[in-house]
């Protein structure tokens, strides 16, 4: 059996961060699971090509899933911390490094690291 190397855990972590966030706002169906996997997929060749970028393939996941949702499905994930207005989506903060958060623009606020979108929505509506 050969060891997994860093570059394949990252990739796993990545996509199994996305799923848990995805599945959090129940919106982790077939076709949204194959966005994922065409992400980590394009998201391998790249960190091949610049190995120290590694630490930055889940934030670069969860953009690739998110601006794959707003052509098929709408803003995703939607901000669980403003409660009226317009629902708007939460973005991944930094663009391009490691430790990726969903951040809430409009209230100024990190929401939740990337993975852990259940947490912050507590899987309801907030009060």
């Amino acid at each position: 059996m050969h060891p997994i190397s860093p570059l394949e855990q990252a990739l796993h972590a990545a996509r199994a961060l996305v799923l848990a966030d995805l599945a959090a706002g129940e919106v982790a169906a077939a076709d949204v699971v194959s966005m994922v996997e065409e992400s980590v997929v394009q998201r391998r060749w790249w960190v091949e090509q610049w190995p120290e970028g590694v630490e930055y393939v889940a934030g670069l996941v969860a953009q690739d899933v998110q601006d794959a949702l707003l052509e098929t499905y709408g803003r995703w994930p939607l901000c669980p911390v403003c409660g009226g207005g317009d629902p708007h989506a939460l973005d991944v903060e930094p663009e391009l490094g490691p430790d990726p958060h969903w951040v809430c623009h409009k209230a100024g606020v990190k929401v939740a690291p990337v993975g852990t979108l259940g947490t912050a929505t507590g899987g309801s509506s907030s009060s």
